[in-house]
């Protein structure tokens, strides 16, 4: 049996007296698209950021390609890649300074063609040379997705992929990266709050809640057991519940 591409056991982040993430544990099997739910505050952030690297968690292990990240996350970051459209790129620079920029860090080859095959699909030709502080937010987040995929990395960690597209380019956006994964096998793990995109683009979603994953399973597994008529209302459900052990609704 295949090592999953993302094996989390027994993850806890605490800030101080705050347990941020409680005792997380999962696996993301290859050239799955995941989502990681739950509302503001339930630990997808945190834990996003522990698998990047970026924070060291109190305590657990993650393991990505089979490597240790805590160990030896160095030999695993140039096979993956990261979008979000909070995370601002450098103001005063151009997008393509910052694209350049970023190819360089990842040793991407062919630098300049692979920035101008990038721009023409996500359709930010025109907005090459601007800088990025002069960006609508729609238009951060194509470039934001297009920084994530200079590498055209393994495994894709998306952090609300559509966030302030309308629903035309977000529709086109999701399909592009359908067709990228189908493409490419790469893995993607999203944290959105766009219901009807994770049950488009998702066969496995890991639903949060203070902290712990309180359920998990295909979007129509998690729609069937709680007696919903889409994932929207079982975010709703579970999100409005006052424990964190939740029963189906009959």
């Amino acid at each position: 049996m295949r090592e999953p591409v993302i094996r989390v056991e027994d993850l806890v982040k605490r800030y101080g007296k705050t347990v941020a993430v409680d005792h997380l544990g999962f696996n993301i099997e290859r050239g799955v698209t995941a989502a990681l739910l739950g509302g503001n505050g339930a630990g997808k952030t945190t834990t996003i950021s522990m698998l990047l690297g970026l924070l060291l968690p109190t305590s657990g292990a993650i393991h990505i390609f089979g490597e240790d990240v805590l160990r030896h996350r160095y030999r695993v970051l140039p096979r993956m890649n990261f979008s979000s459209p909070y995370v601002d790129l450098p103001h005063r620079l151009t997008v393509r300074q910052n694209l350049q920029i970023y190819a360089r860090l990842y040793g991407v080859p062919r630098r300049r063609e692979i920035i101008q095959r990038l721009a023409a699909d996500l359709q930010i030709e025109a907005l090459l040379d601007r800088p990025a502080g002069k960006l609508s937010s729609g238009q951060k987040t194509r470039v934001a997705l297009a920084k994530a995929l200079l590498n055209e990395p393994e495994l894709l960690l998306l952090d609300e992929p559509t966030a302030s597209l309308d629903p035309d380019t977000g529709d086109w956006v999701r399909g592009y990266l359908e067709a990228y994964r189908d493409r490419t096998g790469a893995t993607i793990l999203l944290a959105s709050h766009n219901m009807a995109e994770v049950e488009r683009m998702c066969s496995q979603v890991l639903m949060m809640k203070s902290g712990q994953i309180v359920d998990r399973g295909s979007p129509d597994e998690l729609i069937d057991r709680y007696g919903r008529t889409n994932l929207e209302e079982v975010f709703l459900q579970i999100a409005r519940a006052s424990q964190p052990q939740l029963e189906p609704v009959s």
